[in-house]
């Protein structure tokens, strides 16, 4: 007995602690406390697993906590504090392991972290004018986080530098090395030997390659990559880059380029375009054959060179935008006015004259004896006063809101579906009944088209119809329920601009009846003839007032890293940057018969607005040091007095993932070039530091042509480069 209620003590005390942990938790959930309330409802669940009440307590306060870990988390991966966040998932993840939710932010976080990592070092590639290796990080984070921000953005800015240098994907140093060439019918094999003897550069050439081919060029400083593209394109040869220093030369045959043309595979997961369309658009644009397409993922998979699936990339997103969308906000008033008037007197229709019978009353017999009294009869109530007027307003307004898709059409109905029932009887089968509905109210279509300029044309068509007359009829089965439908309709095409409202209004319908009930001569005398009848006025005017407002919530816009003009190579070689010749400075090698191994220098041009002036001097250069983060600081160019500067620039070179200059545009990334009509003795340039502490940027003057008062050319010597760091 003891033993008993010693068991039953432990057991109330047991419940009475889960019940307050269960309180104390449910009111620091109501508190917002939700760590707390969290670890008090896990108490009472231990000591009280079975309470369905408990348990639906924790996994409500758990989806609590986890989902403010996962706000905090996404909010400080936004802001890349990577290391924060995932302390926020970690303690997410401690609340519920079992959470998918938390595990799929973790590898997120993980791909963010590695596409932060490639965007920072695509940025100081191409802050160092490295446009090939940049676009090759770019390349590899987009395949990886197609929307990661700013990596687009980057990489429209990198091919428009590379289309503005009119070369594709930069080579290695001694492939821009200025060169001049001059040969006449000169064997191939002699020329690509002056070549590699003057800039160091291997060639190693395909067993086909004819030696003796005769070539012809002339160029003068021109880098030695374009004078190669030249000699190569204009031979019908081709190359492939080896290393920094090693190039093969091989024909260009369909053969050849099969062995050697590297090939890619490129996964297309479209999301808005389809994948039909996309393959079709592909095949004819950059002639590719080997495409494959899976409509049940949308996915396109493309294996050709990288030329081709990067220009097949850029058309791909081009045509894989968003449809443009537009919210439709539609206001139907319906106001109908009715006034209905019964003033007079209602005489009887009919008199009747009978025989009476013994009771009093007209006999119904088919005979009467001629001597029976006769009497006049007539309906009960005799007369009739008719003294109503009835006066009513009705206002019906439909406001819906209608989100509808570019060149997509949609229908509002508002109204009733009104059920009219069919009954068939066929022989030695039986009677069947069938049902149909007819829509009776506001009936709208609606089929937006969106014009780039956010204008947008609307097809409209509007029924508003009402039952006017319910029909019954007869027959053997029973009888058949019909309606009689009374239908306005219109439609138009508008025009509007967004946010624009238009009225479309004059459905208008008047009825005006008139019936009146007299005695035949009676009723038609003046004045006196309103007491031997009885006037029924009936006046009902109905119109419906439409107003229509279209508000763009997207429209169709131009894909970040997409240009509107790229592009595309040749018809034999699509997707290969043009064929050019980049201006280079003056003093290139001489590459000719007769020139020394190592080359030798070039004279100098004529140039055309005279001679080069005699009074060289030194540009002056001054930077801080160091400068703080966020900071602004000047740069000096200065320009001694003795000479009057009139035409030409100055081009100052920095590092743009350090540094941005405030205040004007740069030519090119890393590039601020400042013409000699900025130019004073003293030029101040002003720089925002954007880097991160311990960074650091190189200040020179990378490059300067100046012409005196005279229109000769002035001879300056740059100064020394200079370097600040960025400091806390």
């Amino acid at each position: 007995m003891i033993r008993t209620a010693v068991l039953l003590a432990a057991l109330f005390l047991s419940a009475c602690a889960s019940n307050r942990h269960f309180e104390e938790g449910t009111r620091l959930s109501a508190a917002g406390q939700s760590e707390a309330a969290l670890q008090e409802l896990e108490r009472a669940v231990t000591e009280k697993p079975g309470d369905p009440r408990y348990r639906a307590a924790l996994l409500r306060e758990r989806e609590v906590v986890v989902g403010k870990r996962i706000a905090a988390g996404d909010a400080l991966a936004r802001q890349e504090r990577f290391d924060e966040a995932e302390a926020e998932y970690r303690a997410g993840s401690a609340a519920d392991p079992a959470n998918q939710r938390v595990a799929g932010r973790l590898n997120e976080l993980t791909r963010s972290r590695h596409a932060h990592k490639l965007l920072k070092e695509s940025r100081e590639l191409f802050g160092r004018n490295d446009l090939a290796g940049a676009e090759g990080k770019l390349r590899v984070l987009l395949a990886e986080s197609p929307g990661y921000p700013g990596a687009r953005d980057l990489l429209r800015r990198i091919l428009e530098a590379s289309l503005s240098a009119g070369a594709g994907p930069e080579l290695k140093a001694p492939f821009r090395k200025p060169v001049s060439l001059e040969f006449r019918d000169a064997s191939l094999k002699t020329v690509f030997d002056m070549l590699s003897r003057t800039s160091g550069i291997n060639f190693v050439f395909d067993r086909d390659v004819r030696s003796d081919t005769k070539v012809s060029v002339f160029l003068r400083n021109t880098r030695l990559e374009d004078a190669l593209k030249l000699i190569l394109t204009t031979n019908q040869l081709d190359r492939k880059i080896l290393n920094e220093n090693s190039v093969l030369v091989y024909p260009n045959t369909p053969a050849k380029q099969k062995d050697y043309r590297d090939l890619v595979v490129r996964s297309f997961y479209l999301a808005n375009a389809d994948v039909k369309q996309a393959a079709a658009m592909v095949k004819s644009m950059v002639k590719t054959q080997d495409v494959f397409i899976d409509e049940k993922l949308n996915l396109m998979i493309i294996k050709d060179t990288p030329e081709v699936v990067r220009l097949a990339d850029q058309l791909v997103r081009t045509l894989d935008v968003a449809d443009a969308e537009v919210m439709l906000e539609v206001e139907v008033l319906e106001i109908t006015r009715s006034r209905l008037q019964d003033l007079g007197i209602r005489w009887p229709a009919s008199v009747s004259l009978g025989a009476q019978d013994a009771t009093g009353a007209i006999s119904s017999a088919a005979t009467i004896p001629v001597d029976s009294p006769m009497m006049f009869t007539t309906s009960n109530p005799a007369l009739v006063f008719n003294l109503r007027a009835n006066v009513s307003r009705t206002d019906l307004l439909a406001n819906p809101r209608i989100r509808v898709k570019n060149k997509e059409k949609a229908r509002i109905h508002i109204g009733d579906k009104v059920p009219v029932f069919t009954t068939t009887a066929t022989a030695n089968v039986g009677v069947a009944t069938s049902v149909s509905y007819l829509d009776v109210g506001l009936k709208l279509d609606v089929e937006p088209t969106i014009a780039i300029s956010d204008e947008v044309a609307i097809k409209v068509g509007l029924e508003v119809s009402n039952i006017v007359e319910t029909i019954t009829v007869s027959s053997g089965t029973g009888n058949t329920v019909a309606y009689r439908l009374g239908t306005r309709n219109t439609n138009t095409a508008l025009q509007l601009r967004d946010g624009e409202t238009q009225i479309l209004a004059g459905l208008i319908n008047d009825e005006d009846r008139r019936a009146s009930q007299r005695v035949p001569g009676l009723g038609d005398l003046p004045v006196l003839g309103r007491l031997f009848g009885t006037e029924n006025e009936n006046k009902v005017k109905t119109e419906i007032v439409l107003l229509i407002t279209p508000r763009i919530v997207r429209n169709v816009s131009r894909p970040e890293g997409v240009m509107a003009e790229m592009p595309v190579g040749t018809d034999t070689t699509p997707g290969l940057p043009p064929l050019r010749i980049a201006k280079t400075a003056p003093g290139s090698v001489v590459v000719a018969p007769g020139a020394g191994a190592a080359g030798q220098p070039l004279p100098p041009e004529p140039d055309n607005a005279g001679r080069v002036t005699d009074s060289a001097f030194q540009v002056g250069l001054t930077a801080p040091a160091r400068v703080q983060k966020g900071s602004q600081f000047n740069v000096t160019v200065t320009i001694p007095e003795v000479v009057d500067i009139k035409d030409g620039f100055v081009e100052l070179a920095f590092d743009p993932s350090v540094l941005e200059v405030q205040g004007a545009q740069p030519r090119l990334p890393g590039r601020l070039q400042i013409p000699a009509s900025a130019l004073a003795r003293m030029t101040d340039v002003t720089f925002r530091v954007i880097g991160a502490a311990g960074a650091s940027s190189p200040i020179a003057i990378s490059a300067m042509e100046l012409v005196d008062a005279s229109g000769f050319a002035v001879g300056a010597s740059p100064p020394a480069p200079l370097r600040t760091e960025v400091t806390p």
